[in-house]
């Protein structure tokens, strides 16, 4: 049997690197005439970003990073997709001309599942997005089966099918849409109990698809999911392995921005939509990852 570990790979990066259309040299060519200081935009729908922050940090912890959080607009996964890709699309545009950021990363699964081509056109810097990681889980396999939690949107969406169709050819893949775990995760970061029950119901979801019981790696494809890898690993049990792409995005956005010199000019920025008090309860967590005091955009 397996033991658990969690695994953040490069998968996520990969996938998105192929429609990337801004290889090293044309970012070197976009990012020539940007300020030192000029921000990396980290950008979600609420709190599951930190985890590619986190992750950013170990590889690049002198860049400047201005984290953006969609919490007018949170929670993404019961939306359409009009109003997702109008949504980040928008804001991204707006937020691009305010912060002049020298890279943006869409660190939500959702979103870049259906708007990270849209955003692409719109930007005139390199944009890095984050796919659910099916190709590690598929090598990481023992039994070939792989339990996949999403938000709805995610979990529906032709692009996983295409990564399925690529990656995980003769294995099961189960997708189970958990969107009371967004809610768990931002309340966790704010200093609030998990309530177990919710993840039970997940692996019970999951435990009753055809051939769930042989579940042994699990995707994480939301990027609020890592936050819960404790309360996860408690009900799945230790041979179930968790899966997510947080440090292949952060190595992807490091070897876009190699060579490029950063000069912080103070405490990296939280800016979030709608009212400010949403923020409320983050504070411990955004002092210990060098935040200043969240900002409203």
């Amino acid at each position: 049997m397996l033991s658990l570990s969690k695994h953040r790979t490069s998968s996520s990066a990969s996938v998105s690197k192929e429609k990337q259309p801004f290889d090293k040299l044309r970012a070197i060519g976009v990012l020539r005439n940007l300020d030192d200081a000029s921000p990396i935009l980290l950008f979600d729908s609420g709190v599951g970003g930190l985890t590619v922050y986190d992750a950013l940090r170990r590889v690049l912890p002198r860049a400047p990073v201005i984290y953006a959080a969609d919490l007018a607009g949170l929670p993404y996964g019961t939306k359409t997709e009009a109003q997702i890709a109008a949504r980040v699309s928008g804001l991204l545009g707006r937020m691009a001309e305010r912060f002049r950021p020298r890279l943006v990363c869409i660190a939500c699964n959702t979103a870049s599942t259906i708007a990270l081509g849209m955003v692409r056109d719109v930007l005139e810097i390199p944009v890095v997005g984050t796919v659910p990681a099916i190709k590690p889980a598929a090598a990481l396999t023992r039994t070939g089966t792989i339990g996949l939690v999403g938000t709805e949107a995610t979990i529906r969406q032709a692009y996983v099918d295409n990564l399925e169709a690529k990656f995980a050819g003769g294995k099961r893949l189960l997708r189970v849409a958990a969107p009371g775990l967004v809610a768990a995760a931002e309340a966790k970061l704010r200093g609030q109990a998990v309530d177990s029950a919710l993840i039970s119901d997940v692996q019970a979801r999951l435990a009753a698809m055809p051939g769930g019981d042989a579940i042994d790696t699990l995707v994480l494809a939301c990027t609020h999911f890592p936050l819960l890898t404790e309360e996860l690993a408690a009900v799945f049990g230790p041979d179930v392995k968790q899966v997510d792409g947080a440090d292949g995005i952060a190595r992807r956005i490091a070897d876009l921005l190699e060579a490029q010199a950063f000069a912080a000019s103070g405490p990296n920025r939280f800016v979030v939509t709608g009212p400010l008090p949403g923020a409320n309860g983050l504070e411990a967590a955004l002092a210990q990852r060098a935040f200043g005091a969240a900002e409203a955009f």
